[in-house]
């Protein structure tokens, strides 16, 4: 999960997106993609909120653009990520940012 306080510079990938009816499989892979995430090195950290709606926005922290990337081509991360486009996001963007500065 997230930690209170990051060393700057760092990244933050910040995923929006507007959720379908469709929930079956949602809630486990969504399990499987923070066990994985977890694991990946440069990995900070995350926090995320979902209105009722359907939007939401996932922010995911890393040390740096190539931990980034590496997570981007993680198998499982593109498995959720076609699925999402399938079934369980009528709409999406990925933006990534560099944090230089927080309070």
């Amino acid at each position: 999960m997230f930690k209170a306080s990051l060393t700057t510079p760092y990244y933050a990938v910040a995923f929006s997106s507007v959720r379908t009816r469709e929930d079956k499989g949602y809630s486990e892979m969504d399990d499987l993609v923070y066990a994985e995430v977890e694991k990946m090195p440069g990995y900070l950290g995350h926090e995320g909120t979902r209105q009722q709606d359907g939007f939401g926005i996932h922010i995911s922290y890393w040390k740096d653009l190539e931990s980034i990337q590496n997570w981007k081509e993680n198998s499982l991360h593109k498995q959720a990520k076609r699925m999402g486009e399938e079934q369980w996001y009528d709409s999406f963007k990925t933006r990534i940012c560099k944090v230089e500065k927080e309070y």
